[in-house]
């Protein structure tokens, strides 16, 4: 308990790296999903190849993924930015196709009916109501974006992982545990309040 009395500005200093570096890498990850989701929706024989890919990606070893890319890109947060949305790639990509496919037929006819183009049909009709999956995907991504930059701080990238390694290395069990605990409580918040947005979503898609 000492450490954590005595050091609460690094605590708070290592809990907001995490969160950034999470951050970060989230809003790239579904920036560079959403429109290859709507690819695997649409266009069966190469979304399936695309998923192959990401799924590959997937079933690498995480901590081989920064070792991986150290060579291309070197030590540091950049790296871990990449690795990050890389490994998320495969839940997000997945879920927006999910939730694409799953819109009724009925929606998407009625909207050509009216006259809207594909991509009118697909932000304002397709989009919304695969919104409740797509945030699943988000969900998950983010859990485990928040387990896996944990493993940034073996690459110089700092947050949480910062704590847990050092405490392991220098035998300080208080400190591994504060960077672990904190860790747990991000995955706990974020995975809480997506699900909120998830129910709430899905209750207005019904409702509608």
């Amino acid at each position: 308990m000492n450490y954590v009395l005595r050091h609460p500005g690094d605590i708070a200093w290592r809990t907001l790296e995490h969160v950034e570096l999470v951050a970060i890498a989230l809003v790239i990850a579904c920036a560079i999903a959403l429109p290859l989701g709507v690819l695997v929706a649409r266009k069966r024989r190469i979304g399936d190849a695309i998923l192959a890919a990401l799924n590959i990606v997937y079933t690498i070893p995480s901590l081989a993924i920064f070792a991986l890319l150290i060579p291309l890109f070197g030590i540091g947060t950049f790296t871990a930015i990449v690795a990050l949305v890389a490994y998320s790639q495969m839940i997000l990509v997945r879920n927006v196709a999910v939730g694409l496919r799953g819109v009724p037929f009925a929606l998407t006819d009625a909207a050509r009916g009216l006259g809207m183009s594909a991509w009118q049909s697909l932000w304002r009709v397709e989009l919304p109501q695969a919104l409740p999956v797509i945030l699943g995907g988000v969900r998950l991504a983010t859990i485990t974006l928040i387990a896996l930059a944990t493993l940034a701080s073996w690459i110089n990238a700092g947050g949480l992982g910062t704590l847990i390694l050092y405490g392991l290395q220098h035998d300080d069990p208080i400190r591994a545990l504060a960077g672990s605990v904190i860790a747990a409580l991000l995955a706990i918040a974020a995975n809480t309040g997506f699900h909120v947005l998830e129910r709430r979503t899905a209750i207005e898609r019904g409702g509608h």
